[in-house]
């Protein structure tokens, strides 16, 4: 059995070829019957032009072209009718499309009604095209099968149906850059989903970027909980509300305009991944939530945990669904927290079975992705990491977030004080960022909670002498785990690019 993958931009050319070569079953695998309906037609009038016919059959209404009273609702009889048309007198040459036929796979007679078919399509001209949205062929016809996998439609079909849609509603204008982003943000969704989601935009009247962005992205995030293990980020933090980390932020703001199909078609290079490690707490998934905001394309964040538990069938399997789901989805940004849980070394500095298949096939995928899928990995025990993870060419650069410097920890506290509805210049915060040496950005973060929650149970306005009682409970953790953060300082020497130029001030 060969797999052929298409797009629809070469489907009509590849099944062509498919025909010129005389395969006679063709297992096509999609979940949209109808376009895989509409192009089986183009490509055969491209074979026969006006001589030849199309056949479809489903087990409700049979297969089309044969009297009602021929009973053939029953594959097995609808098989003999196409069989019996190819070889009639005049013969009968051309497409005959079964839907769902796998579901019969389990009848021996079927099975054997299609190997007969192999032979006598094959001598006639004729094709037998199995259409289902799941691969199941016994062994008795792997060999005789052709696999051709349809791909999700391209940007050029979902323009095309943007178009489509918006002529129905003439009051409703897009910015021609709308539709073109639009377009790309439809990827990953079947004809009938773009249309779906294409329908709400227009009828609601979203014409704003936010408004019909949002619509995908909804969509979006419906489609990857059907997936179990992969989960859409929403609310999403803006750059500025990171404090610090100056030079990973530069990093990503110099690639924003990389990341996109002009830059892909103008031959430069679009941005592969990043691996942000170092200190608990220091704003590493910050980075990989605000690079989506940044670049306006969907996070999605994979659980390695659910992938590895075999809840979702076999590892390796279920992470390769994992990354051909995220492959439909581009241009988005996939987002592995603690990444070392998954494909680094435990104690015993060992792997299972299990856990050697995924890192390999990791491996493997981030040398070969598509162009707009962005890698941000996260990772707390970076000592557990293997070479093989951060040599150059897996990720475009690694990157070491130490505790926050003075000024950083002002920073944030001042961002934090304004998220929670106060005034930054009512606090010292010069001082508290002096005082607070050692803390990171959750337990600035954590301080400010506290002192709210403390207010806010005597029924008044936090203040200075709130956030001054919480940050005497709090014990850093740089404090409680010192040794353990020396050791990750050392590692990180030389092998990692300093995520602050403040670092260690």
């Amino acid at each position: 059995m060969r797999l052929v993958s298409l797009s629809m931009a070469t489907a009509v050319e590849q099944l062509q070829k498919v025909v010129r070569g005389r395969h006679p079953l063709v297992f096509l695998r999609t979940w949209e019957e109808e376009r895989a309906v509409a192009l089986l037609e183009t490509a055969a009038r491209g074979v026969y032009g006006e001589h030849g016919e199309v056949w479809s059959w489903s087990c409700v209404e049979g297969l089309s072209g044969a009297p009602s009273e021929a009973g053939t609702e029953d594959p097995l009889r609808a098989i003999r009718a196409v069989l019996a048309a190819v070889g009639g007198t005049p013969p009968r040459r051309g497409f005959a499309i079964f839907r769902d036929l796998p579901a019969y796979f389990d009848r021996p007679e079927v099975v054997r009604a299609l190997r007969e078919a192999y032979v006598q399509l094959r001598e006639r001209e004729s094709f037998l095209f199995i259409v289902s949205p799941q691969i199941h062929l016994p062994e008795l016809l792997a060999k005789e099968t052709f696999l051709v996998d349809l791909e999700l439609p391209d940007e050029n079909e979902l323009a095309a149906r943007i178009e489509q849609v918006a002529a129905q509603f003439p009051d409703v204008a897009l910015a021609p850059e709308l539709e073109s982003e639009m377009a790309l943000g439809l990827r990953g969704l079947t004809l009938n989903e773009a249309t779906h989601v294409l329908g709400r935009i227009f009828r609601g009247k979203k014409s704003s970027r936010e408004e019909a962005l949002g619509e995908l992205f909804t969509e979006k995030e419906l489609i990857v909980k059907k997936s179990g293990f992969l989960e859409f980020v929403s609310r999403l933090p803006k750059i500025e509300e990171i404090g610090g980390l100056d030079v990973l932020k530069a990093w990503l703001v110099k690639r924003r305009k990389l990341f996109s199909r002009q830059a892909v078609a103008d031959g430069m290079p679009a941005p592969r991944g990043i691996l942000v490690m170092g200190m608990s707490g220091c704003g590493k998934s910050l980075c990989a939530k605000v690079t989506s905001t940044l670049w306006g394309v969907p996070l999605f964040r994979l659980d390695m945990s659910l992938v590895v538990s075999g809840l979702y069938g076999s590892p390796e399997a279920a992470f390769h669904r994992a990354l051909r789901n995220i492959e439909a989805l581009a241009p988005a940004i996939l987002w592995i927290d603690e990444i070392e849980n998954s494909v680094g070394y435990d104690e015993t500095r060992s792997r299972t079975n299990a856990s050697s298949s995924v890192f390999s096939a990791f491996l493997t995928w981030m040398q070969e992705k598509p162009p707009l899928v962005f890698v941000a990995a996260t990772a707390n025990r970076i000592q557990d990491l293997p070479a093989e993870i951060i040599r150059k060419g897996r990720f475009d650069q690694v990157f070491f977030v130490d505790l926050p410097a003075d000024e950083e920890r002002q920073e944030i506290l001042e961002i934090k004080l304004r998220e929670a509805g106060a005034d930054p210049k009512k606090f010292n915060t010069h001082l508290v960022a002096l005082s607070t040496k050692g803390w990171n950005g959750a337990e600035l973060e954590q301080a400010v909670i506290s002192a709210r929650v403390e207010a806010y149970h005597e029924g008044r306005a936090f203040g200075p002498d709130d956030l001054s009682h919480a940050l005497a409970s709090i014990v850093p953790l740089s404090r409680t785990m010192e040794e353990q953060m020396k050791r990750i300082r050392s590692w990180a020497f030389g092998r990692a690019t300093v995520a602050s130029s403040q670092a260690r001030r």
